[in-house]
């Protein structure tokens, strides 16, 4: 199966070249292209793509508004930010308008083809500038959820750990000498029990609560 992608960028040669250079690579279709946020709200309506390829300044809607619209109507979407900021007032917003992924623009062409892959099969995909801005700047934010914590198992605990880290699936089995089944599974319980979408909020969560150092 293709993994369908939609992309959302104003800069009408940035879109092109994204378009030119994705449909060369297997797996991947290249289903609609959205010049402004708006747009890509209601692309996504009506194309349902896997994931999209998101811009953050563009007119009429910005990136983040248009992510939060979209998670809201359908949460199965994928969405990775493409932009050249990197700085903390566009990385934190565009994460908890539900992002699962960020990369700048500057990414190496086959570097952004192995992160939308991997996105799609669960992982999360930051650039290390918005891992860095997530360490420095929600270590010590309030969050209400904090006392779901206390309802993980303590090898819930350590997979939540090993999640805020960005390690896959596989390398959270090698680190816990656990197989990835059993992987898979935790990460299911924990994101149930603290009611949470996916990894990257996981990760958010586990860095808000001080969980990783």
């Amino acid at each position: 199966m293709s993994i369908r992608i939609l992309i959302a960028d104003d800069h009408h040669v940035v879109r092109r070249g994204l378009v030119f250079f994705l449909k060369t690579q297997k797996d991947l279709e290249i289903i609609g292209e959205a010049e402004n946020g708006r747009k890509a709200v209601e692309m996504a309506k009506e194309l349902k793509p896997d994931i999209i390829l998101m811009d953050l300044a563009m007119p009429e809607m910005d990136g983040i508004e248009a992510t939060k619209m979209i998670k809201a109507e359908d949460p199965s979407i994928k969405i990775m930010i493409l932009t050249s900021f990197s700085d903390q007032d566009h990385v934190i917003p565009a994460l908890e308008a539900g992002a699962s992924g960020f990369q700048l623009k500057d990414i190496q062409p086959d570097e952004l083809v192995s992160s939308i892959k991997k996105m799609v099969n669960g992982e999360s995909q930051l650039h290390p500038k918005a891992t860095s801005h997530l360490l420095a700047n929600l270590s010590h934010s309030s969050n209400p959820k904090k006392k779901l914590l206390d309802e993980l198992t303590k090898r819930e605990l350590d997979v939540l750990k090993e999640i805020a880290k960005g390690k896959s699936n596989k390398e959270i089995a090698a680190s816990l000498y656990i197989t990835e089944k059993t992987v898979k599974t935790h990460v299911s319980n924990l994101l149930a029990k603290l009611e949470l979408a996916d990894r990257t909020q996981a990760a958010l969560f586990a860095v808000k609560n001080g969980l990783v150092k």
